[in-house]
């Protein structure tokens, strides 16, 4: 068993890094999967070979398309065409502290990620019941340069919605909410104790954006990740030795269109095509 290990291992080196760092990541799971939670199904067509065409809903297949064009209709009245079309999306818990040490915490799900440097891309849009001022998270940022990002499960999803409130700049929504300050190591800002994955992150690019009237709508922020605290309850490793977090035990929760939240209730593994496919 050993053997197969480390040839797997030898194998994964030697297609490159961002291949075999998939294929163990993938190896790494597949052996961990016996004792995890049912989630686990096939792809959708697992016959498939190309260049096939595959089955489209008759409703798809025969419905016209309905052109919009954003600058007839206006950015305001994109939100919900867009926040329903971009789904889902992972949620970025943020917690911030003022350079008067007011703290605040909310959820943004305009969120991604790099990892070389490891880096968070959120963008926080102007608050509406502020006449287009900036939310706190973002008078924050401005502030101290420093945000944590704590991952969202679905265990404490209550109480992270209850923080997305219109509230005042005084009110502590971690309080509010009742979860729990955890000191951070590098930054100021804390980390939400109930989250499995937590992110201390400094400021390290922002960029405004204007809507049709030339006004800035929101912020797009790049935080460089300082420092990682990953619960030992869902750190697991690849073969290479690389840490990673489990998908089961996570059990992260996606935003949808709307109020609508989503579950990871069925995942499957779908390999990349080998570079030979283009000289067939």
């Amino acid at each position: 068993m050993a053997t197969v290990k480390y040839s797997a291992v030898a194998f994964a080196a030697g297609l490159g890094l961002s291949v075999g760092a998939a294929l163990s990541f993938y190896l790494a799971r597949k052996a961990s999967r016996s004792a995890a939670p049912k989630i686990w199904g096939t792809q959708p067509h697992p016959g498939w070979e190309p260049p096939k065409k595959l089955p489209v809903p008759p409703a798809i297949e025969n419905g016209k398309m309905v052109a919009i064009d954003p600058r007839v209709i206006g950015g305001k009245k994109c939100y919900p065409l867009i926040i329903s079309a971009v789904v889902p999306r992972p949620v970025a818990f943020v917690s911030t502290v003022s350079k008067d040490g007011q703290q605040n915490l909310a959820p943004f799900s305009y969120f991604t990620a790099m990892h070389d440097p490891p880096c968070v891309v959120i963008c926080v849009c102007r608050a509406g019941h502020r006449n287009g001022g900036k939310k706190d998270t973002m008078a924050n940022i401005d502030e101290t340069k420093e945000f944590t990002v704590s991952v969202l499960s679905e265990w404490f999803l209550e109480q992270a919605n209850h923080t997305c409130g219109n509230y005042d700049e005084d009110v502590d929504e971690m309080a509010l909410s009742g979860l729990t300050k955890e000191p951070s190591l590098k930054v100021k800002p804390p980390r939400v104790k109930e989250s499995a994955v937590h992110m201390e992150c400094k400021l390290k690019h922002k960029y405004e954006t204007k809507g049709y009237n030339g006004e800035d709508t929101a912020t797009i922020v790049v935080g460089e990740i300082v420092m990682f605290h990953v619960n030992e309850s869902v750190a697991k490793k690849t073969p290479s030795g690389s840490t990673y977090v489990g998908l089961e035990e996570l059990q992260p929760i996606s935003r949808l269109g709307g109020n609508i939240y989503g579950r990871s209730r069925e995942c499957f593994d779908l390999a990349r095509p080998d570079r030979d496919w283009q000289k067939r």
